[in-house]
């Protein structure tokens, strides 16, 4: 008996892709382009609706986008502590298999201040030139000293863990009590514990297996929280469009632009001819990085970016035991924005503004606050309290910090991007440099996405290697 094609071949199931199924298979990077277009639209369409009925004056639209945002931006916060010391300590604990570990970190902690250097002196010039303070609409009424204030003893104390957690408390005027985390007293514990486990030796392998094992964890719930990131750009954008003060920018306007001019500058001139001096391809780097660059830019935090930043360095090649050490340190160390553009232009703001003649000296300050006190800032108010370390340092006013709240938000979102920008630069340069980067990985960074599945982590280093 003849049986025909069609009654002999089984049938196929016919699939059904939903909409959530389409939009899985839009690139990674793409969903982030829509996110941040929804997030203007969405923000500007909650500044037209005008306030609210709300305790707060919001309305519904405005309070759903915050509130889609926080909520993003508190999860990935609260991978930070775990992330650092498990990546730190295993970091270490690899690092002792690689043959000049040390000269990575001094690298490391060599272009950071490379890269601040040339950002300070890129502000500094700016504001030699337009002078943003003189004649400057701001109201002298609205100076105020800042509630946090940074110093160099704050930053040695801030060393000394209080806890080993490296957790802090503060009570409320209602009496209710709030923690939160020191990323600089955490980074020093794990950099501690990780050392103290390479000298215990063979008896610590079980806790270094384990601090292993817990990374591995730690980095797939990291990826599930990334994965949010398109909808999370949605509400952080769409809460600054519809909230920040940009009618101040008006009053601001020379200061505002010398800052994004300078951002500008260091990240479309500086580190592409760094990039180039290093033999790296621009395009691969701003391909490879601009997840993260966008991610800081609506997020306005460094720490709260890190897992992202992490993520994306270790994409470009760079392999994960020094990735897990560079990435951490440059969260709370490496500012080209907070610590470098924006105090030396803010200083300068504050002179012009109160009629303060600044001479050479004063410019030299600011260049050494820059490069030396970045970590004074590390766990506190970032440029806030980086500018009132830079003020206290040249004596001017500190109640000039209060002349330039009105537009820190906006200024802060340029900021963060620059700064998990160049904490990414600097890991990738140092690898290159030191012989460790996958320059395959680096180079197909050009034209890959960002892959929907997280990176494989790097084979572990020899013991000759």
């Amino acid at each position: 008996m003849n049986t025909s094609p069609a009654s002999s071949t089984p049938a196929s199931p016919t699939r059904r892709h939903g909409p959530l199924a389409a939009i899985a298979r839009i690139p990674f990077g793409w969903q982030v382009l829509i996110g941040l277009v929804l997030g203007v639209i969405l923000g500007l369409v909650a500044s037209a609706m005008g306030p609210g009925t709300g305790e707060d004056g919001a309305n519904w639209l405005t309070t759903t986008l915050d509130t889609i945002g926080t909520i993003f931006v508190t999860l990935l916060k609260a991978l930070v502590p775990p992330l650092i010391f498990l990546a730190i300590v295993t970091s270490i604990a690899n690092l002792r298999g690689v043959t000049g570990a040390a000269r990575l970190a001094a690298q490391t902690l060599l272009w950071f201040g490379i890269t601040s250097l040339i950002a300070v002196l890129i502000g500094i010039g700016l504001g030699v030139l337009t002078s943003p303070g003189t004649n400057s609409g701001v109201d002298a009424s609205a100076a105020q000293a800042s509630s946090t204030q940074g110093g160099w003893m704050d930053f040695l104390r801030g060393l000394v863990p209080t806890n080993f957690l490296g957790i802090t408390g503060s009570a409320g005027d209602d009496g209710s009590v709030s923690l939160s985390f020191n990323a600089l007293q955490i980074l020093v514990i794990s950099i501690a514990v990780g050392i103290a486990a390479l000298k215990v030796g063979e008896k610590a392998e079980p806790f270094l297996k384990i601090t292993a094992s817990g990374l591995e964890i730690v980095q797939k719930l990291l990826w599930w929280v990334i994965r949010l990131a398109p909808i999370g750009t949605v509400g952080l954008l769409g809460t600054a469009v519809a909230s920040y003060g940009w009618d101040a920018i008006g009053q601001l306007g020379v200061f505002t632009l010398d800052v994004y001019v300078g951002m500008l500058i260091v990240l479309l001139v500086v580190y592409p001819v760094l990039l180039k001096l290093n033999g790296l391809s621009i395009g691969s780097f701003f391909r490879g990085v601009w997840p993260a660059t966008s991610l800081g830019f609506v997020s306005r935090s460094s720490l709260g970016t890190m897992p992202m930043t992490q993520t994306v360095t270790e994409r470009m090649g760079v392999p994960r035991h020094y990735a897990s050490f560079a990435i951490p340190l440059g969260a709370t160390t490496k500012m080209d924005g907070c610590a470098a553009i924006y105090p030396a232009l803010a200083a300068i703001f504050v002179a012009n503004f109160y009629g303060v003649p600044l001479q050479i000296t004063h410019y030299l300050l600011i260049v050494l606050v820059a490069v030396l006190g970045s970590a004074a800032t590390a766990g506190m108010t970032g440029a806030t309290v980086m500018l009132t370390l830079t003020l206290s340092t040249l004596g001017l006013p500190l109640e000039g910090v209060g002349l330039l709240l009105a537009v820190d938000p906006i200024l802060d979102m340029g900021r963060t991007a620059l700064n998990v920008t160049g904490q990414s630069l600097v890991g990738v340069i140092v690898a290159k440099r030191e012989k460790i980067l996958d320059q395959a990985e680096y180079d197909a960074a050009r034209h890959r996405a960002f892959s929907t599945e997280p990176a494989e982590p790097a084979p572990e280093p020899s013991a000759t290697a």
